[in-house]
C-alpha cells in the first residue's frame, strides 16, 4: 500500500512547481489601469506562472495549465486583481532554441473553481525541456519536460483504460466511504469499470476525492458529470473512484495504484472500444470536460 505522506508528495509537486513572470504589465493592461495601480493591487511587480500538471508529459498534443501567483500564494476569483481572460505564448527547444510554436493562447477556466487557470494546448513531436514564454513576461520563460512515453507508467491518450474492479455500492473492496461526495454519494458506483469497459460505451472515470482533493477541482469535476449523465443519460457510462481507502485519507486506494497515478485527480474519457481519447491531469472543469465529452458525438 502506499501511504498518503508518499502519495501526496508528488501530488505537490502539480500545485507547487512556479516560474516567474513579469505580468504585472499584462494584468495592468487587462484591467486598463496603469503598472503602479495593479502593484498597488499584487503587493509587488512580478507574478509567479505556477504549473499546474504533474510530470507525466509526452510527445503529442500536450496539455498545459497553468495558474497565476503572487507572494501571498495562488491568486483566486476573489483576489480583487482583474485577471487576464486570455494568456498568449510561445514555446521554445531550450537546446536548440528553436521556436516549436509561436502563436499559443490559454483563456482563463473557472466554472466551479476559486482558482483559475490558463490550459495550453501545443503540439510537441519529441521528448525533450522546453520554454513556455508568455507574453509580457521575461525571456527564461517557464521550464518544461517532456518524457519519452516509455518512461510514463500511467494509462496514455490513445492506448487502451485497463480494467479494474473498482468499488462499487455493493461491494466496496475495503474502501471506505466508497464516495466522498455530501450529502449523498453520487451514483457512479453501481458498476466496476471492468463491467463499464464490457458495455462497450464510451467512459468518463474520475479518480478523485471531493472530501480531500489537493487542488480543489475534485468536487467540482464530479458535479460536472452529474449534470452531463442527468444531460445525456445511458449514452456515456460514469464512473468515480475515490482516492483513499479511508475517510482519515491514510493509505491510496487500490484503483489509484492499478493506474500507477502518484497524483491527483484525473478523469479518463473513452471512446466506446475502451481508447482513452482524453486525459485531465490535476486541474479541470467543468468547461473543459463538457468539450471533450462533446466530441463523442452521443
Amino acid at each position: 500500500m502506499i501511504s498518503r505522506r508518499t502519495f501526496i508528495t508528488g501530488s505537490l509537486g502539480v500545485v507547487g512547481a512556479t516560474s516567474t513572470v513579469g505580468l504585472s504589465s499584462l494584468l495592468a493592461g487587462c484591467s486598463g489601469g496603469s503598472t503602479s495601480t495593479t502593484d498597488s493591487v499584487l503587493g509587488l511587480s512580478d507574478v509567479q506562472l505556477v504549473q499546474r500538471f504533474p510530470q507525466v508529459l509526452v510527445p503529442g498534443n500536450v496539455r498545459l495549465p497553468f495558474s497565476l501567483a503572487n507572494q501571498a500564494g495562488l491568486l483566486t476569483t476573489d483576489s480583487g486583481v482583474d485577471l487576464p481572460q486570455t494568456l498568449t505564448a510561445k514555446l521554445i527547444n531550450a537546446d536548440t532554441q528553436k521556436i516549436v510554436a509561436e502563436t499559443l493562447s490559454a483563456d482563463r477556466h473557472d466554472t466551479g473553481l476559486t482558482i483559475p487557470y490558463w490550459p495550453f494546448r501545443v503540439d510537441i513531436d519529441k521528448p525533450g525541456i522546453y520554454t513556455l514564454v508568455v507574453d509580457g513576461g521575461p525571456a527564461e520563460g517557464a521550464a518544461i519536460q517532456v518524457l519519452n512515453a516509455t518512461e510514463v507508467l500511467i494509462p496514455l491518450v490513445g492506448s487502451q483504460l485497463p480494467g479494474f474492479d473498482t468499488p462499487t455500492f455493493d461491494d466496496h473492496r475495503g474502501v471506505e466511504p466508497v464516495c466522498t461526495r455530501t450529502p449523498e454519494p453520487c451514483e457512479f458506483h453501481n458498476i466496476t469499470l471492468n463491467e463499464a469497459l464490457a458495455l462497450k460505451k464510451p467512459i468518463a472515470y474520475l479518480v478523485g476525492t471531493p472530501a480531500h482533493c489537493s487542488t480543489g477541482t475534485c468536487s467540482p469535476a464530479l458535479e460536472a458529470l452529474v449534470a452531463v449523465k442527468n444531460s445525456i443519460g445511458d449514452a456515456m457510462t460514469f464512473l468515480h473512484a475515490e482516492i483513499y481507502t479511508d475517510d482519515k485519507a491514510t493509505t491510496v486506494a487500490p484503483a489509484v495504484v492499478a493506474l500507477k497515478m502518484e497524483y491527483e485527480p484525473a478523469i479518463y474519457i473513452t471512446d466506446a472500444s475502451g481508447k482513452i481519447v482524453e486525459r485531465f491531469d490535476a486541474i479541470f472543469d467543468a468547461d473543459e470536460i463538457n468539450a471533450a465529452i462533446s466530441k463523442l458525438n452521443l
